[in-house]
C-alpha cells in the first residue's frame, strides 16, 4: 500500500462552511475566523462567494470580507456561479476563482435555475477568458455521485462533465459528494477513474460530506486511489441550500487528525485549527460535528 507523504487541505469553512448557516454572522466575525484559519496553516481556501444575497444572504457582505483576507501569495478562492459573479471576481483583482456546476440537471436547476447543459454553455466561454487572462480556474462538480432530486447519479456523467473542463484547460476540479451518501468503493472507483483519464497536469480534489458519517473512509479511499488534495470545513460547518437532508462537511480538525495519526504531513497545527472553529462556534445555530472539537471542549 502506497500513500502521500503529505497532502493539501483546502479549508472551504468560511465560504461553504457558513452559506447555510440560519444565523447572520457579522462580517468582522467572518474575518477574524479566515484569520484564524490562516494562522493554523491553511494555505489554499474558498473566503466567499458572489451569489445573490436574496438566495443565500450569509454571503451578502462577500466584497468586505475578500478586501479585508485576501491574500496574493495564497491560493484563495472566490466562488462566482454566472456571468455577473465574476465580473465582480475581476473587480477584487483576485487571481483564483472557483465556479461550480452540477452533474444532475435537477440539482442545478434547484441551485440556478439553469440545466447542466446551459451551465456549461455559460461557463465554456468565461473560463476561456479567465485562463486567457492568468486566472486560476476551479470548477466544483457538485452531485457526482448522488442527487436529492434524481437519486444515483451515473459515474460516467461525472467522468464525461470532468473530461470536458478538463479539454478547457481548467486547473483544478474540486469533485463532490454533495449529499453525503457516496461510500469507500464508490470514491475509490470514481477517483481511480478519473486519475487514470485526467490529464496529470490537473488538480483532482475530493470533497466528502458527513451526512452518514462515511466522510473519513471515503477520504482514505481515495488516498489508496492517488488523490493528495481535500476540501474540508473547520468544526465540519456546511450544508448546502439546495440539497436537502445533506449535513455539513467533513471537519477539517477530523481529517488533519487522521492524517498526522498516519504520520502524513498536512502543514496545518491542529491546536490553532481548534482554536478557529473555538472562534466561529458561538455564531452559529447547532453543535460543531467534529470528534476532535467535541474533545477540544470537554478538556477546556
Amino acid at each position: 500500500m502506497v500513500l502521500p507523504e503529505k497532502v493539501t487541505l483546502i479549508e472551504v469553512g468560511p465560504r461553504d462552511g457558513l452559506q447555510n448557516e440560519k444565523n447572520v454572522i457579522p462580517t468582522d466575525v467572518k474575518i477574524a475566523f479566515i484569520e484564524a484559519l490562516k494562522a493554523a496553516g491553511l494555505r489554499e481556501m474558498e473566503l466567499a462567494s458572489f451569489v445573490s444575497p436574496k438566495w443565500v444572504p450569509q454571503m451578502k457582505d462577500a466584497e468586505a470580507v475578500i478586501a479585508a483576507c485576501l491574500d496574493p501569495e495564497a491560493r484563495h478562492f472566490i466562488l462566482a456561479p454566472n456571468q455577473k459573479g465574476v465580473e465582480r471576481f475581476y473587480a477584487t483583482g483576485a487571481d483564483h476563482i472557483a465556479l461550480f456546476i452540477g452533474v444532475s440537471s435537477a440539482f442545478n436547476k434547484k441551485n440556478i435555475n439553469k440545466t447542466t447543459e446551459e451551465s456549461w454553455a455559460e461557463a465554456a466561454p468565461l473560463i476561456e477568458k479567465l485562463k486567457a487572462d492568468g486566472k486560476f480556474v476551479r470548477i466544483c462538480i457538485s452531485t457526482a455521485f448522488h442527487c436529492p432530486y434524481e437519486g444515483q447519479v451515473e459515474k460516467a456523467a461525472t467522468i464525461d462533465l470532468c473530461r470536458r473542463f478538463a479539454a478547457l484547460g481548467v486547473d483544478e476540479l474540486s469533485v463532490a459528494d454533495t449529499t453525503g451518501m457516496a461510500n469507500p468503493q464508490d470514491a475509490y472507483e470514481l477517483f481511480g477513474a478519473l486519475k487514470a483519464l485526467l490529464p496529470k497536469r490537473l488538480l483532482l480534489t475530493a470533497h466528502f460530506h458527513n451526512t452518514r458519517g462515511l466522510a473519513l473512509a471515503n477520504i482514505y479511499a481515495c488516498l489508496l486511489a492517488g488523490i493528495d488534495r481535500f476540501d474540508a470545513s473547520a468544526g465540519g460547518l456546511g450544508g448546502c441550500p439546495f440539497a436537502p437532508g445533506a449535513t455539513g462537511n467533513v471537519a477539517t480538525e477530523d481529517v488533519v487528525f487522521m492524517f498526522h495519526e498516519m504520520g502524513i504531513e498536512t502543514g496545518v497545527s491542529i491546536d490553532r485549527l481548534l482554536d478557529a472553529a473555538d472562534l466561529i462556534q458561538p455564531y452559529v445555530s447547532r453543535p460543531l460535528d467534529s470528534k476532535q472539537y467535541a474533545l477540544y471542549r470537554r478538556a477546556k
